[in-house]
């Protein structure tokens, strides 16, 4: 024998796998036959027939017991307790309502109604937000508050601290508790407005109803008559200045005739030109017989000697006159009466167009009002404040049923988180 045929490996035969026979129908399988081949631990064997249970038998563990315990301290109790309050210290509210609207109506004039140019009364949706807005706001808690004393309406039951008002309140507090008593719908379409008012009794709904729709009507006859102030303000102003014109210009013409003494310097001028015809007339028949005794006398008779005098004192007047009249150069601080007169012409056009000026502003003015008189704006009430006969309010099922679920939920999500923050540990 070789080396290499020593130490060359052997061939073996491949090992087959163990194979078990297959049971015949109706022999015991094989799980059953090791159950019984393999007695258990213990001074009795067990039953040919029994299985052995797969999963252990469940208890309670303390985390289960706290979960239990926390679902009554959670949710069961404040529900109990909410719904003894709600039907035992709750006091109940009265609710009255009241539905308005603002209405803007066009008075036409007689000529539009004579051409048919009819319109008819309308809401006024911007004034109607506005409205909306006021009765949210403090300045009307305020004057309904000392109207009618909202604290002690809404404290008066003292056992119910969650649902009445503190008698110590302050105005923050008073217009918050104000905007959860009185609810507003408002209609955009048609503009129709309708508050809600409860009170812990009925006869306070109503009155709180009733100063609201009273106080909210004042407030649109204010916005009215801003609007018509509004639309006639520039027309006053105006005739404002047309009137101070005009009171001006007659003071000047007051002041004019008592420097001048002189009520009217036309009149005056009228009477001075007519004496002055008078004494020129005069003045000829003076030369006339002048003439005519120098043809007749004898020289150095009376009447010639004294028709020279008269027709020297009438040449005499009637250069008065004229220097008057501003024919001839007055003497200095001397106002000629044609310049006085002239004044006067100016003063007077002066004063006539600031009449007429008057006048037109005073047109536009009353025109402005009658205007402003044929729109008119004013709250409409389509339902008049009622007053209840039951209680609405608390609305104990629901408030009950949603405390229920809120607690619920709150106890489901805490549970959740904490169980699967155990989890991950």
């Amino acid at each position: 024998m070789t080396k290499r045929e020593k130490f060359s490996p052997v061939p073996t035969a491949p090992r087959m796998p163990d194979v078990s026979p297959l049971p015949r129908p109706g022999s015991p399988g094989p799980a059953k036959q090791a159950a019984e081949a393999v007695p258990p631990s213990g001074s009795t064997a067990q039953a040919p027939d029994q299985v052995p249970p797969t999963v252990a038998r469940a208890f309670m563990r303390p985390r289960h017991a706290l979960l239990i315990l926390s679902f009554v301290l959670v949710v069961l109790v404040p529900t109990g307790v909410s719904g003894w309050y709600l039907w035992t210290l709750a006091a109940d509210q009265y609710v009255s309502k009241v539905g308005f609207s603002v209405r803007r109506e066009d008075n036409n004039s007689a000529i539009d109604l004579l051409g048919g140019l009819t319109s008819f009364s309308g809401s006024s949706s911007s004034d109607t937000d506005i409205l909306y807005e006021f009765i949210q706001s403090q300045r009307l808690v305020v004057d309904i508050d000392k109207a009618l004393d909202l604290r002690r309406i809404w404290s008066k039951p003292e056992g119910d601290p969650i649902f009445s008002l503190d008698p110590d309140a302050s105005v923050e507090d008073l217009v918050s508790y104000w905007n959860n008593m009185v609810r507003l719908s408002y209609g955009a379409g048609s503009g129709l407005l309708e508050v809600e008012v409860r009170a812990f009794a009925p006869e306070d709904a109503t009155k709180i109803a009733e100063t609201l729709f009273d106080e909210s009507s004042e407030m649109i006859n204010q916005l009215s008559a801003i609007a018509r102030a509004d639309a006639i303000s520039y027309a006053r102003e105006e005739l404002d200045v047309a009137q101070e014109r005009l009171k001006e210009a007659r003071e000047t013409i007051t002041r004019f005739r008592n420097e001048n003494q002189i009520i009217n310097p036309e009149s005056d001028l009228q009477s001075q030109a007519g004496l002055l015809g008078s004494l020129h007339v005069q003045q000829a028949e003076a030369l006339i017989e002048i003439d005519m005794l120098n043809d007749t006398a004898r020289a150095g008779d009376p009447r010639l000697e004294q028709a020279e005098r008269r027709l020297a004192v009438i040449e005499k007047r009637i250069g008065a006159e004229r220097q008057k009249l501003g024919f001839q150069g007055a003497e200095v601080g001397d106002n000629a009466f044609s310049e006085i007169v002239g004044e006067y012409e100016r003063l007077t056009l002066d004063r006539q167009f600031a009449e007429k000026t008057y006048v037109g502003a005073l047109a536009a003015y009353d025109s402005a009002q009658a205007e402003a008189r044929r729109k008119t704006r004013y709250l409409a009430a389509y339902m008049e404040p009622t007053q209840a006969q039951t209680a609405k309010y608390p609305s104990r099922p629901t408030l009950l049923m949603l405390v229920g679920l809120f607690l619920f939920l709150i106890w489901s999500i805490t549970s959740l988180v904490i169980y699967s923050v155990k989890d991950r540990r």
